[in-house]
């Protein structure tokens, strides 16, 4: 029986073809190729070496790109633009960036008048192939690989965190009697989310799930509410869960409980998506969007962040977030770069989750570097 979620990619790849009609012909990659090359790149002050690493490097313990605070200086364009950018939430953590920009006017600097828009992915996905938004701060979901599938320029052009080492936000599971941490038999239980099939949680599950003899195709799924996740862990409702912070505090710990595995550490799994606006159409706005961004986290987050308390403070109040809670975890490793393969491995974890069927798409389809690449003025060789 297909879940309800898979129900919602498929639902979400309809609305996108009905978008289609009325959608903004996008460049075709080729097209986009030209133009890329006649983009000038130029060094960047305060970007240096630091500033860009190996996309091939998947290492744990590789350090985020950095620039000096403040840089990459801001470059106002000629005209103000007004840009919209959707989000689901507006007081996660992985959100910050984006918040304290605006607070701070970092992208004032650049000339956007920045509107931040509360949307989940679904309904944001259509709005974005048709140029009704112009970035979505999001992840490569079944959803997006669908959307891009279907025809639409939409590629993921920014990352935004990995996880820290102390971090144990991802599966977590009840213990039988006859188990330890080290020996769990996943297939056949039930998995509270409150996701569900067709996230990029996928990936990271999978890995998890295969050291224990389960697999995303062994397991079942329950969709919860974000408030009801933990309860039915904790009261047997479900026999695992994907806990996100700090909700994993509650059972660190704890006798009884196993954490198996989160996100893999050194890879984001989301960040910005832009559509045909920022992609085609004003590709200059594209690169000082993400300008404003990466100096953000140069200045702001370029290390672990929580250890400033008037910070905290200020990130509470902007987030509408309860203090005490946003110090009880690590802080994340904000991360503009995004990784070789990352879209490859989560299709892979899609088509084994059976909400998608058909051969994966290729990462030149999905992707697009360049943006970032230019604002912290790295050429890759050969250009």
């Amino acid at each position: 029986m297909r879940s309800r979620t898979y129900g919602a990619v498929i639902a979400v790849g309809a609305l996108l073809a009905s978008a289609a009609a009325c959608a903004s012909p996008s460049a075709g990659d080729a097209e986009r190729e030209a133009d890329r090359g006649t983009r000038t790149i130029r060094p960047v002050e305060g970007c240096g070496e630091t500033s860009w690493t190996p996309p091939t490097d998947r290492s744990p313990t590789r350090a985020p790109a950095r620039c000096r605070p403040g840089t990459p200086a801001a470059q106002p364009l000629p005209e103000p633009q007004k840009l919209t950018i959707a989000t689901g939430t507006l007081s996660a953590e992985y959100v910050a960036p984006l918040q304290v920009a605006l607070d701070k006017g970092e992208f004032e600097k650049e000339g956007l008048d920045i509107t931040l828009k509360v949307l989940p992915t679904p309904d944001a996905l259509p709005l974005l192939a048709k140029g009704d938004i112009d970035a979505l701060w999001a992840a490569p979901e079944a959803a997006v690989m669908n959307g891009v599938r279907s025809g639409f320029d939409i590629r993921w052009v920014a990352g935004n965190f990995s996880p820290d080492p102390k971090s144990r936000s991802g599966l977590w599971v009840r213990l039988k009697d006859d188990e330890s941490a080290d020996r769990v038999a996943m297939a056949g239980r039930k998995l509270g989310t409150m996701i569900g099939k067709g996230s990029v949680i996928a990936y990271p599950m999978e890995k998890a799930l295969e050291r224990h003899g389960g697999g995303l195709d062994r397991i079942q799924y329950q969709q919860l509410g974000s408030a009801d996740v933990l309860t039915a862990l904790q009261n047997g409702g479900v026999d695992s869960a994907w806990l996100l912070d700090p909700v994993w505090r509650r059972v660190d710990g704890e006798p009884g409980y196993a954490f198996l595995g989160g996100q893999p550490l050194g890879e984001p799994l989301g960040g910005m998506l832009y559509g045909p606006n920022l992609l085609d159409d004003d590709a200059d706005a594209g690169v000082a969007l993400l300008r404003a961004y990466i100096r953000t986290v140069n200045t702001y987050f370029a290390s672990d962040y929580k250890k400033d308390e008037t910070f905290v403070t200020y990130l509470a109040k902007l987030l509408k977030a309860d203090e005490a809670i946003l110090e009880s975890t690590p802080s994340l490793r904000m991360d503009w770069e995004i990784r070789t393969g990352t879209t490859d491995r989560l299709q892979s974890a899609y088509r084994a989750q059976g909400v998608t069927e058909d051969d994966p798409l290729p990462e030149r389809t999905t992707v697009d570097r360049s943006l970032y690449e230019e604002a912290v003025g790295h050429r890759p060789q050969g250009t």
